[in-house]
C-alpha cells in the first residue's frame, strides 16, 4: 500500500490491541461514505431477520461496527474485551445452549476463523430449527482476488484448508476462506454438516469499499459519490462472480 494513501496513525497498535478495533470504529464512523455502505450491509441484516419474532440475534466479531444504530436489540460480541459490547467470548466455544439463536450475524469475521470445523459445529449447535448464519466475506473473485493479494495486507491464499493459524485474533486470516469453505468446498460442507443449508451465496461490491479506503486508507472519491457509484455497481452487478470484493452468504439450519 503507497504510504501517501494510509491513514494517519493507523499503524498506532498491533492489529490484536483492542485499541485498532476502537480506532477502527472511529475511522468508520469520521468517513460518510464508508459509513453509508456499513449502513447498507446492516440494512440487509435487518431485512432478513425481519422474519423472526421476538428473535436473539448475535452479532459476532462486532468489533468497530455500530450495528444498534440499525438493529438496537442485536446483542454484540468479540473474542476482544470492547467495552461497548454486550458479550466477550470465543466464537469456537460460545455460551449459548442448544437451539437457542435465531440469527448469528458477521461482517468480516468468518476468515478470521481459526478453524472452521469447531466454528460451523457451534452455529449448527447454537442455531434454532430455521435460525441462520448471515455474513458479508471477502471474495476470491478475479479482481477481488487482485486487490487482496497486491493492496491488503491480511493472507489470501484460495489454495489453503479450512484453519488457519491462531497467534492472535485479528493478525491471523486467510480472506479466501469463505471462498474455500462455502464455494470450492461445498460438497464438504454439505456432507459434514448434515443440518446446515447454504441459501444464498451472492457476490457483491466491486468497487466501492475499495473506494472509500475502508479503514486503513484514504478516501479515493468524494462523499457525494456515494450514489453514483452504487448505480454503477448495479450496472455491473451481471458480472459480480468475476468483479466482486465481497458475498454475502446465508447459512440456514434445516427444520427438524
Amino acid at each position: 500500500m503507497p504510504e501517501f494513501l494510509k491513514l494517519k496513525n493507523i499503524d498506532k497498535y498491533d492489529l490484536d490491541d483492542p485499541r485498532r478495533t476502537v480506532l477502527h470504529k472511529e475511522i468508520i464512523l469520521s468517513k460518510p461514505f464508508l459509513k453509508k455502505l456499513y449502513i447498507e450491509w446492516y440494512n440487509s441484516f435487518k431485512k432478513e431477520c425481519s422474519k423472526f419474532e421476538n428473535p436473539k440475534i448475535i452479532e459476532l466479531g462486532s468489533g468497530g461496527g455500530f450495528i444498534k444504530e440499525v438493529m438496537p436489540d442485536v446483542l454484540t460480541s468479540d473474542i476482544l474485551h470492547l467495552a461497548e459490547n454486550d458479550l466477550t467470548f470465543n466464537a469456537l466455544e460460545m455460551p449459548f445452549e442448544n437451539n437457542t439463536i435465531d440469527a448469528f450475524l458477521m461482517i468480516d469475521v468468518f476468515h478470521h476463523v481459526p478453524d472452521s470445523d469447531k466454528f460451523l459445529n457451534e452455529m449448527q449447535r447454537c442455531l434454532k430449527p430455521g435460525g441462520k448464519i448471515i455474513m458479508n466475506e471477502p471474495w476470491n473473485s478475479i479482481w477481488g482476488r487482485f486487490i487482496y493479494k497486491n493492496f491488503h495486507h491480511e493472507t489470501f491464499n484460495p489454495q489453503g484448508n479450512w484453519t488457519i493459524p491462531s497467534n492472535g485474533p485479528m493478525s491471523d486470516a486467510n480472506g479466501a476462506l469463505p471462498w474455500i469453505v462455502f464455494y470450492r468446498d461445498r460438497k464438504k460442507f454439505e456432507e459434514k454438516f448434515k443440518d446446515l443449508k447454504i441459501k444464498v451465496l451472492k457476490p457483491h461490491t466491486p468497487l466501492r469499499y475499495l473506494l472509500s479506503g475502508g479503514v486503513s486508507m484514504k478516501s479515493l472519491v468524494p462523499d457525494f459519490s456515494f450514489g453514483l457509484f452504487s448505480a454503477i455497481e448495479k450496472i455491473l452487478s451481471p458480472f459480480a462472480a468475476m468483479f466482486s470484493m465481497f458475498a454475502t452468504i446465508i447459512i440456514e439450519k434445516k427444520n427438524q
